[in-house]
């Protein structure tokens, strides 16, 4: 059976696996699906919203590697406990809001929404030390 920790990040790597659909969208309706799926010298700039986008998506996953991986070990150490559940369940919200933050380009929000995913990131650290 998983435990609630393992769902969340199994969420927040599903949430990761799909960020990148909207903004190719956008590079194949701005560039043409030639240009999209090749190498072109000088590439059409992708819209506002679909190049924050992409730069959330990148931060997302530098993120999702720190999160992993102490999920996994919190996971492989037996550590589960309402601190260890509710930080995981927030960190999936939080990167929610930073993605759609980010690419409304609502800046206070954004930076809220990246600090409450580290505060959450910071809590799994303590739970295991």
């Amino acid at each position: 059976m998983m435990t609630s920790e393992l769902t969340s990040l199994t969420w927040v790597a599903t949430l990761n696996a799909v960020m990148w659909m909207p903004y190719i969208v956008n590079t194949i309706m701005v560039r043409g699906l030639v240009e999209a799926v090749g190498y072109p010298e000088e590439p059409k700039a992708l819209s506002g919203w679909a190049t924050k986008m992409k730069a959330a998506h990148y931060n997302a996953v530098e993120n999702l590697v720190v999160f992993a991986a102490l999920v996994l070990v919190a996971n492989a150490a037996g550590i589960s406990n309402d601190t260890t559940v509710m930080a995981c369940n927030v960190y999936f919200w939080a990167r929610v809001v930073h993605l759609l933050s980010y690419t409304m380009a609502i800046p206070w929000v954004r930076t809220l929404a990246f600090a409450v995913g580290w505060l959450c990131q910071v809590a799994l650290i303590l739970a295991l030390l």
